[in-house]
């Protein structure tokens, strides 16, 4: 009897869809350079949003933030072989820019301590003053980009100890026991700090607020694909892809 052939199972293709586990998967080093390479993509697009308002919860500006999420994906994608599942992917790579974050901030105050030049602090109404994309009319996208501007100031105007909380959990629905975990808290004092920020926010804008929280520091369009690129073309020129 002729033994039959047993065919190789082909590796999933990377789609939006595709889990988590299996892009971190197709994203440790291998022998599937493209497929390595469309994997860290789609990591990089998903995670884009939420480590950037991770990171302009403790930084002061847009651009510091950026340079954080960068660093944190450089970090996370050139030492991936040490992620072990433990938690998902999502929370280790929030707790490699937690800290980058707080890096940076001490940098930051570092160098301000030896800057004898007094500089005008930006204004935070021209924090992110980036429009969403779409077909709105220009009526309606200008309200939205008001609306967000005026929830930018009064969340940027929160202090750090507050707005970071208040990003995670208001915006990207991180549960109150995640978010004591990933800050070393007590989960009363992340509940304390959520109400203290929001009974801030209430005295500020009161109701125009209402609902409209997921408009808070975008990134995505231009912004996030260049993220991407400029994560890819990194690990490349460190040979870490």
């Amino acid at each position: 009897m002729t033994p039959t052939t047993r065919s190789k199972t082909p590796a999933p293709e990377i789609c939006p869809a595709t889990p988590e586990a299996d892009l971190v998967a197709a994203a440790r080093p291998g022998p599937e350079d493209a497929r390595r390479e469309a994997a860290v993509r789609e990591l990089v697009r998903r995670l884009n949003p939420r480590l950037f308002r991770v990171a302009r919860g403790i930084v002061e500006s847009d651009a510091e933030a950026e340079e954080v999420v960068q660093e944190a994906y450089l970090a996370a994608f050139g030492k991936i072989d040490q992620f072990r599942g433990e938690a998902a992917f999502a929370t280790w790579i929030t707790r490699i820019a937690i800290n980058a974050a707080r890096m940076q901030q001490r940098r930051a105050h570092a160098q301000e301590s030896y800057d004898t030049v007094a500089e005008e602090r930006a204004d935070p109404a021209n924090v992110l003053s980036f429009p969403r994309v779409g077909s709105e009319q220009p009526e309606t996208a200008l309200g939205r980009a008001q609306m967000r501007a005026l929830m930018e100031r009064a969340v940027t105007a929160l202090p750090s100890d507050m707005r970071l909380p208040f990003l995670l959990h208001e915006v990207e629905g991180v549960p109150v026991r995640q978010i004591a975990a990933d800050l070393s808290l007590n989960p009363i004092t992340v509940k304390t700090r959520l109400f203290r920020a929001r009974r801030r926010l209430r005295a500020s804008l009161e109701a125009e607020l209402r609902g409209g929280f997921d408009t808070v520091f975008p990134f995505e369009g231009a912004r996030c694909a260049g993220m991407t690129e400029r994560v890819v073309n990194a690990l490349r020129e460190t040979g870490k892809l």
